[in-house]
């Protein structure tokens, strides 16, 4: 079997009195698409924070590519392989989009920063490189002539794209997308799954957090669910779909037909022997 990519288990995180993950794990096979969902209040936000670094998990086993890493702080995971990027919108907005970009290509800048303050020969190589790396980026994700732009100027969708432009940009092994559909309409819904789909192409492996579920369940290979802190399926998005723990989960436990109240007959009411109600006798 092949060795997963992404290897988690025992991740338990208290907040106070909360127990918010409880045990949970999840292996992510390279190449694929895994998608991580739950209702709301699952843990699956606290996961995915712990697994890139924004939180700090009480205990856990942690292992990228067969080699342990300790996900202290954001930027050691991007280091360690693992980019991501936020529901919320996380980019520098006073900066061009080119400039978003290039800061996460400088996450495997290999000049040091003497070469930066003496601008060698090497550093104007290693920059004129990082320079035509991010504008195929932007041409990757569709924003091929706004490199000049502002990134507050964006669209919300061209924002997200940026966003991910600039996660690909640190070459991760591991693109890890919180909510990426989060605040899109149907068009760019559409935009944002063929994206993913030519990252995927490209032989990318992903996580992916996302409230869609229909989205999910379309793009993802497998899926882990989780639901009040707990690990309650993982597989294909028809075996999740038929697992009773999720269907109790997103649509409660299961409830006996519904009987309505019995009702004595009034006076002048007949009822006949099959149960439906005759007229009135007068």
């Amino acid at each position: 079997m092949t060795q997963p990519l992404l290897k988690v288990a025992s991740v338990t995180k208290r907040f106070g009195g909360v127990q918010a993950l409880a045990g949970v794990g999840l292996e992510i096979q390279p190449g694929e698409v895994h998608g991580l969902i739950g209702p709301n209040g699952a843990g699956k936000t606290t996961f995915f924070n712990v697994i890139t670094g924004l939180v700090a998990a009480d205990q856990g086993h942690f292992e990228l590519a067969g080699r342990r890493y300790k996900p202290s702080a954001v930027h050691l995971v991007a280091q360690a392989g693992i980019a991501r990027t936020f529901q919320n919108i996380r980019l520098f907005a006073e900066m061009s989009v080119l400039d978003n970009v290039r800061v996460g290509r400088h996450v495997r800048t290999r000049v040091s920063w003497w070469h930066a303050l003496l601008r060698t020969p090497a550093f104007v190589r290693e920059e004129a490189e990082i320079e035509r790396d991010a504008l195929a980026l932007l041409d990757f994700v569709g924003l091929t002539g706004q490199q000049h732009r502002m990134a507050r100027t964006l669209s919300y969708g061209d924002q997200r794209r940026l966003e991910i432009a600039r996660a690909l940009a640190t070459e991760p092994r591991l693109l890890a997308l919180d909510e990426p559909a989060a605040g899109m309409n149907a068009t760019e819904k559409v935009a944002l799954r063929e994206l993913i789909e030519r990252i995927r192409a490209q032989g990318r492996t992903i996580l992916l957090i996302e409230h869609d579920v229909k989205l999910v369940m379309g793009l993802c290979d497998r899926v882990t669910v989780l639901d009040q802190g707990c690990l309650i399926a993982q597989g294909t998005p028809a075996e999740v779909q038929a697992h009773p723990a999720v269907i109790e989960a997103y649509l409660g436990s299961a409830h006996t037909a519904y009987e309505p109240p019995h009702e004595e007959p009034v006076d002048g009411d007949l009822i006949d022997p099959d149960g439906d109600e005759a007229s009135d006798l007068k």
